[in-house]
C-alpha cells in the first residue's frame, strides 16, 4: 500500500478550535492539514481563520467554495480543482495527499450506505485490488476520538466522493 506516513492529522474537535465550528470543520481541518504537509503559504493560518476564509458554514464548506476560495488565498503558483480518481492516485504517487469529500445530501443519494454521509478528509494512500481501489484517509475525528487512519472502499462510496487536488505548479514534490 503507497502510504504516506509523514502527515500528522488533527481533530476538527480539537481545543484550538471553536466549539460552535468544530460540527462543520472538517473541510477547513483537511484543508489545514494538507497545506502544512505542503508548506504551503497559509500553512500556519488557524483553523479558526481557515473557516472563515475558505466560506465554511454550519452545514459544511461546498467543493466549489473549497476550490475557489483556496485559488485566491494561495494564488497563481498553486494548482486547486476537482479531480478525477486516477489523478488522486497520481498526486498520492508524486507525494501530495488529495482532498476527499463524501457528500450523499447534495448528490442526491440520501438511501446509500457509505462511509460518511458528508464529510472531508485527507486521502494519505491507496491501495488497488481486482475488485477496488482502498483509499487510506486520515478521519478529522469526533467528540469521542481523535483524528486516525481509516481505509475505506472507493467502489462502495464512489457515488458520493469528489476529490480535490492542491499542488504547487512550480515543483514535483509538495517540499
Amino acid at each position: 500500500m503507497l502510504f504516506l506516513k509523514q502527515l500528522q492529522g488533527k481533530s476538527q474537535y480539537d481545543a484550538s478550535i471553536e466549539a460552535k465550528l468544530r460540527p462543520s470543520a472538517c473541510g477547513p481541518v483537511t484543508a489545514a492539514v494538507i497545506l502544512h504537509y505542503l508548506n504551503a503559504p497559509i500553512s500556519r493560518v488557524p483553523v479558526n481563520k481557515l473557516y472563515k476564509l475558505l466560506g465554511s458554514t454550519r452545514i459544511g464548506l461546498f467543493t466549489w467554495r473549497f476550490v475557489h476560495r483556496l485559488k485566491k488565498l494561495l494564488g497563481d503558483e498553486w494548482e486547486i480543482r476537482k479531480c478525477s480518481l486516477s489523478e488522486a492516485l497520481q498526486e498520492l504517487e508524486n507525494g501530495r495527499p488529495v482532498a476527499a469529500k463524501f457528500d450523499k445530501w447534495f448528490s442526491f443519494k440520501w438511501n446509500g450506505q457509505y462511509e460518511f454521509d458528508y464529510h472531508w478528509v485527507p486521502v494519505i494512500g491507496y491501495d488497488k485490488n481486482a475488485s477496488d481501489v482502498i483509499l487510506a484517509i486520515h478521519d478529522n475525528g469526533s467528540p469521542s476520538s481523535d483524528s486516525h487512519v481509516r481505509l475505506v472502499s472507493y467502489r462502495k462510496n464512489q457515488e458520493i466522493l469528489s476529490f480535490v487536488k492542491i499542488a504547487p505548479v512550480s515543483k514535483q514534490k509538495g517540499h
